[in-house]
This record gives C-alpha cells, structure tokens and sequence, in this order.
C-alpha cells in the first residue's frame, strides 16, 4: 500500500489530500508516527512543522 508522499509523487493525489491522511492517522491505532504514516523524512517533516505546508509541497515538488 502506498502512503501518502508516494501517491502524491505520482500524481495520484492533490497535496491538499494530507489533510485527509493526517486525519486517518490520528483516527487509527498505528504506532508510526505521523511522518513515518505519510512517508515523509526528516527535513520533510522539520519544514512541515517549522516552516508550513508551502514549504513541504515545494520539497516535495522537487522530487517530482
């Protein structure tokens, strides 16, 4: 099953889609964290939390 960064890497999903999976997430009993759920590194996560969702989706772009 893919997560969220590999899906929306493919295209298969808009990136305002983490919303929904952050939602999931917390809604579930898995044990990962929510970084690890969504397939996101560490510099990925760090901008995310530090900086705001503009700079996780330009980190993400890049690999695109």
């Amino acid at each position: 099953m893919s997560n969220y960064k590999e899906k929306y890497l493919a295209g298969e999903i808009p990136f305002e889609e983490i919303d929904e999976y952050s939602y999931q997430w917390g809604m579930s009993d898995d044990e990962r964290t929510l970084a690890q759920y969504l397939g996101l590194n560490a510099e990925e996560e760090d901008a995310w939390v530090s900086i705001g969702e503009d700079a996780l989706r330009e980190l993400l772009d890049k690999q695109k």
